[in-house]
Parts: structure tokens; sequence; C-alpha cells
């Protein structure tokens, strides 16, 4: 079967050999209450209150989010709001631990006797697609439509990042559980864990845990960038295309981070919901790149403390990997459930753009087939009919336009822009 274009990156895993290492509790945690693309929680604690680890602290009556616990015991200090690295404003609950990590009496095994039992433990859980998305997981787990086939997603296709390559080295039991947890209770009959070509270790591994059980295939996937996209990893998995507008279900999938269908395993083993997040932390002003485990509501700079970071240096800072990653303004933002990964510089060049020559390298390496010289231009003239024809609306923001443009201009950015646009002149 033909494979989407892509293109070909330095890997730079420098942290894949680096065992994961559980950074030490801070003395202040801050845990916002929008952390995934659902809507955002109300805060269920106020300041004096004293919580445990594992305790719900924040919750909605709103189906599409997912609650919040906390990853500590200790006494909240305030109840108030912050901005977050889009510049939404949302509640945020601080919290002075106390070191002893009483958990919460909330904490227990959830009792799953069916589907409907099971999506609401999900929920319970606080999950949300963990390889950056954020998509609360329980919505994910029940479409209307009906679903043959779940992919988990382990290609972890950006440079640097090795978080979910350490979840499948250091906890492959959880990963195969979670595959047949999910498809037993979701009534699934094939599973494809999706693995990019530079994880050798992990799909011999895999293969080897799967052998003998034809529902659970282990696919090897080429290292070309953005494996990853759900779009992608669809089609190279399964050669589904899912449309313009639609969702994966529509053809009958669902696509599951590796890391996600662990975790949920685990939940429903220990009924610790999700109060902790694994992140990769690289780049040339880390002293020490590491993989690290993190509360979550962790002050970023303790992170950066940890690795050895060099704060004096720091010219920027990027939550997650290069390619698709977000600019973050303050180190002293807390790790989100979403975390996956720090990128730490010293330095940062801001290239100077130029005129497009027209090349099309762009539209070569473009997976989706889409034209982003064209929309550049449909955008600049607000031409709405043209940008719905040139179906900017599939773009999926992987930023291989921007990467591959000899005249560095700002391609991915600009379908972002025309995106937006679209809905406010319909």
């Amino acid at each position: 079967m033909k494979r989407l274009r892509g293109i070909k990156l330095s890997h730079r895993k420098n942290t894949e050999n680096c065992a994961t290492e559980d950074l030490p509790l801070p003395e202040t945690v801050r845990i916002p209450m929008a952390m995934t693309m659902g809507r955002p929680c109300t805060p269920l604690v106020k300041t004096g209150d004293y919580v445990k680890v594992g305790q719900k602290i924040g919750d909605t009556e709103e189906v599409f989010a997912a609650p919040v616990h906390s990853g500590v015991s200790g006494t909240v200090r305030s109840v108030s709001d912050m901005r977050t690295v889009s510049g939404a404003v949302c509640k945020m609950v601080e919290i002075e631990t106390d070191g002893r990590q009483e958990v919460s009496e909330e904490v227990k095994p959830p009792v799953i006797t069916d589907k409907e039992s099971f999506i609401k433990a999900v929920r319970e859980s606080g999950a949300c697609g963990l390889g950056g998305a954020g998509f609360p997981t329980h919505m994910k787990l029940s479409p209307k439509e009906n679903i043959d086939t779940i992919i988990i997603n382990g290609a972890e296709c950006e440079p640097y990042i090795t978080a979910d390559y350490r979840e499948m080295i250091e906890c492959p039991d959880d990963v195969i559980g979670g595959i047949r947890l999910l498809k037993d209770m979701l009534g699934i009959d094939r599973a494809i864990l999706a693995i990019e070509a530079n994880k050798p270790a992990a799909i011999k591994n895999f293969r080897e845990m799967a052998d003998g059980d034809d529902s659970i295939d282990i696919l090897k996937l080429p290292s070309v960038y953005p494996q990853g996209a759900e779009k992608v990893i669809i089609y190279n998995a399964t050669g589904r295309i899912v449309r313009e507008g639609e969702l994966p279900s529509a053809q009958g999938v669902i696509v599951i981070n590796v890391s996600t269908a662990a975790f949920i395993y685990r939940y429903t083993r220990t009924g610790m919901p999700l109060v902790e997040r694994r992140l990769t932390v690289d780049g040339n002003a880390v002293g020490e790149p590491k993989n690290v485990r993190a509360v979550i509501g962790t002050p970023l700079r303790g992170i950066l403390e940890y690795c050895g970071t060099d704060l004096e240096h720091l010219r920027k800072l990027i939550g997650g990997g290069p390619m698709m990653g977000i600019s973050i303004p303050d180190i002293d933002l807390p790790v989100l459930k979403t975390s996956n990964a720090l990128l730490a510089l010293d330095r940062f060049d801001e290239r100077e753009t130029s005129a497009c020559i027209r090349c099309g390298r762009c539209v070569r390496v473009c997976p989706l087939g889409l034209m982003p010289c064209d929309i550049d231009r449909a955008y600049k003239t607000r031409d709405i009919k043209e940008l719905r024809k040139l179906k900017v609306n599939l773009c999926m923001n992987c930023g291989s336009c921007t990467y591959i443009c000899p005249a560095n201009r700002k391609l991915a950015e600009t379908n972002q822009l025309a995106k937006a646009l679209i809905p406010r002149n319909k």
C-alpha cells in the first residue's frame, strides 16, 4: 500500500535509553481546571481545604470534559484565575504540599461490568489523549458509529521526544493489558499497535508478547514525519481515509495514544486517576537530558532545574517537540495532563522570510496533499471561497511545509490563521 507523504527528520532521540526518574515533590503545585480539549471544570475545593492524592478537585456536568484530581496531599493555598499558554483564562487550584502523600479514600479500583460502566470509569479517571491533543478519552471511546479497529499510536514521530517510547519499554505489560482491555470492553475485534521503525527494541518485544494473538497486530511504520498524526497513521495502518469534517470513528477506527492505553489499564487495577506525567526534557540549554515523572501542577522551573538547565541563558522553551510544540512564555507555568516534553534552547534564530519562488516543495511534502502556497495567497486576499476549495480545514498543523520552505515562510502558521478565518465568515 502506498504511504502518505512526509519528511525525513533527524530523530535526536537522545533520551531513549534514559530510564524515567521521579521528580521530587515541589513545595506547591498549581493545577488548572482546563487541561483538555473539553470544557473547563469548576473547582470542588476552597482555600484552606486539606486534599489528598487522587482526590477529585474539579469537575463539571458537561459531557465533553474530564475531571481534575490532585497528585499531592496538602492544603489549598488559593483558588484563582490563571492565563494559559493559549491566552485563555481558567480557574486554578494552588496546593501547598505537605510531603506525606496521603492517598484519598476515593482511590479504589472501579467496578466495571460492561461497556457503559467502563466508559464511566474512564471519565472518572480524568483520562485524555496523552500524545498532546488532550481529547477526553471517554468521548473517543463512545462514538455512535460501529468500530471494528482500534489503533494504538506508538509512533512518537517528533524529534527529541521519548516519553511514549519509555512507556513501551518500562511498562509493556500495561500497554498490552490496555490494548486487550479496550478491545474486550468496546467489543472491537482488531487492534493495531503502530510503532515507527526507529524503535526496534519496542517492536521486537511487543511482537513476542503478542505472539499467538491474531487479534493484535504489531505494525512497523517507516520513520517519516508526521507518521503519528491521526489521519496519517489511520491511512498508513488501514488504508482508510478520514475526510474533511469527519472523525476517525466515521471510518470505523479509534486511535488511542500508547501511554493513554497503559494508563487506563493501570487505573482499572489501582483506581489512581491521572495525576502525573512522564516528560522528556532536552535541548541545548539542558545539562542532563532526561525522562522525568512529575505530578500534574509541578512548576516547569523545577523540572528544568532538576535537569541542569542553564536558565540564565534560556532563550526559548517549547512544550512538546520542535515541529508541533508550543512556545512557553513563563517557566513557572505548570505541568499539564497533555505535557509530554520540554525543549529548552539557549539560542533561537528567527530566519528572515522572502518571497515565494513557487518551487512546490511544500506541496510535495504535505501528507494530505494540500497546497500551502496557494492557501497562503488566498488567506492574504481573505478569499474564503478559495480557502474552502483548497480544503484548508484538513490541515493538521504538522509544520512540514514550513520546515521545507526555502524562503522560510511561515506556512503552517498561515494555515491555522486561515482555518480560523472561515467560521467567522459563514
